[in-house]
């Protein structure tokens, strides 16, 4: 009797996850699919920002300030790709090549250092937050794949330049360009747009106000690979 008492219980434990496996993936992908067309009104990131700036130190609050792909200059979005993942436009969310180097450099006994692309770092910034667990890394492929299923490379280059850091309390080429170089959105030149990409990496730390000679070298980087890439006709077919 008890066997079967247990055996019940586990059963309908199996049920109770099984719906709420298939309500989570129901309400995430109605999310990520709403955002295919919605604007969204602020990142996971931008709201951990503001909590802990309410908590007191040096921050400010920040809010994203949304400019349409229309009104975003095309050395921007070139600059960004050629920056974090030049295969952006081919590859379906992961840049397998790059995962197997930074392995294969970390067994070599280099550091292990980030292979994310585009498309994961908006699942991060938009619906999770910092660090390195496992449950957060799967989180994050789980949203990158609905990303990537759902919305148009150019939807997801347009979403990750209205979420990212570019600076201490400045999310988004709408807070950004004001902010940094006092002028709109559509007005920032090649050099500004690859001095913005050349901090992504520690924006908190990196400068665009103030760069320093590893930002300096790092946006001259970036420029060249932008030229490589062909320019703006790299990302025409987006």
């Amino acid at each position: 009797m008890a066997y079967w008492l247990t055996r019940r219980r586990v059963a309908r434990l199996l049920r109770s996850c099984l719906w709420l496996a298939a309500g989570f993936a129901v309400l995430t992908s109605g999310l990520v699919l709403t955002l295919r067309w919605a604007d969204p009104p602020t990142s996971a990131f931008v709201m951990r920002h503001n909590w802990l700036a309410e908590r007191g130190g040096d921050w400010r609050p920040a809010r994203l300030e949304w400019t349409d792909w229309s009104r975003i200059p095309a050395p921007l979005p070139l600059a960004v790709v050629a920056s974090e993942d030049q295969r952006f436009p081919s590859h379906w969310g992961f840049d397998l090549e790059a995962i197997s180097k930074a392995l294969a450099e970390h067994q070599r006994g280099g550091r292990l250092r980030g292979a994310s692309t585009i498309s994961q770092q908006v699942a991060k910034n938009l619906f999770l937050w910092p660090g390195r667990s496992y449950v957060r890394k799967g989180l994050e492929a789980y949203f990158t794949g609905l990303i990537e299923l759902f919305w148009s490379k150019r939807r997801i280059l347009e979403v990750y330049l209205n979420v990212a850091q570019f600076g201490p309390n400045t999310f988004g080429v709408g807070q950004a360009a004001p902010t940094l170089f006092n002028r709109s959105p559509d007005a920032l030149r090649p050099h500004q747009a690859a001095l913005m990409a050349a901090v992504l990496p520690n924006p908190d730390r990196l400068s665009v106000r103030d760069p320093s000679p590893y930002v300096r070298e790092r946006q001259g980087w970036i420029l060249r690979q932008m030229h490589l890439l062909g320019g703006p006709a790299y990302l025409a077919g987006l």
